[in-house]
């Protein structure tokens, strides 16, 4: 097997979701994805990029690292920034699994965004999986591996992207039905409108029939169900423009 990855982009930037938000992070995004939910931001993680040796990815990342080493901040006794491969989805790409493993033995730590529909079980178990369970809206539904969810632990995350009434109300039949707030914390994101510039026509389309919901609207049925989750927004989106990349 070869030992290069298509790599989109590699930099440095803040944790704009997950329990890790607001944390100094490095992203390695990583190119293809088997998916086109309705609302990806990355469309152009899709095609763009170029081969990479593992070797020069993980040099990439030890170097905008640098400026850290002699810092005392750390999280969870780990130094920072976090590493965080994403994409696109990173697991498509065998070879980012031992690019995680090293960045885990470089004393990292370690995040993969990965969409839910690929096996997660051969991840290194050192790696903090944030994992999608994919709602109605996303037009993706069907491609959820329920396989996966034995293999999560309670350092994994997982996340429901939310973007309809029908996407809050199927997400909160899966945590009652699976009990997901058993096994690790658990994400809702509400979906940003895209820009016309992130609208790639290969995107699914939000099934017809479905109740766009509100941001508000969103938070407030949560409270009101009690349920229990974390509620983000995409922290860079408010800091930087929506569609800025490298952020």
């Amino acid at each position: 097997m070869s030992d290069t990855l298509v790599v989109n982009e590699i930099y440095l930037s803040l944790q704009g979701e997950s329990t890790f938000v607001g944390l100094p992070c490095i992203f390695v995004r990583l190119t293809a994805c088997n998916l086109r939910c309705s609302y990806c931001d990355t469309a152009y993680a899709f095609t763009e990029g170029k081969k990479m040796l593992v070797a020069d990815a993980r040099a990439e990342v030890k170097r905008l690292a640098a400026p850290f080493s002699n810092s005392q901040l750390s999280t969870l006794n780990s130094q920072l920034p976090l590493i965080e491969l994403t994409g696109g989805e990173p697991l498509l790409q065998p070879n980012s699994l031992p690019l995680m493993k090293q960045l885990c033995d470089d004393g990292f730590t370690v995040l993969v965004e990965t969409s839910g529909a690929l096996d997660i079980s051969q991840v290194d178990p050192r790696v903090r999986r944030i994992m999608d369970l994919k709602c109605p809206g996303s037009g993706e539904v069907e491609r959820n591996r329920w396989e996966n969810i034995p293999h999560l632990k309670p350092t994994d995350e997982i996340k429901f992207v939310i973007g309809t009434v029908e996407d809050y109300e199927w997400a909160r039949q899966q945590i009652a039905q699976h009990k997901l707030d058993t096994i690790c914390p658990l994400l809702m994101s509400w979906v940003h409108p895209l820009r016309p510039e992130q609208q790639d026509k290969s995107l699914k389309r939000v099934p017809a029939g479905q109740t766009p919901i509100s941001r508000q609207a969103l938070v407030e049925r949560i409270i009101k169900d009690a349920l229990p989750v974390r509620f983000q927004v995409q922290m860079h989106k408010v800091i930087w423009p929506p569609e800025q990349r490298g952020v």
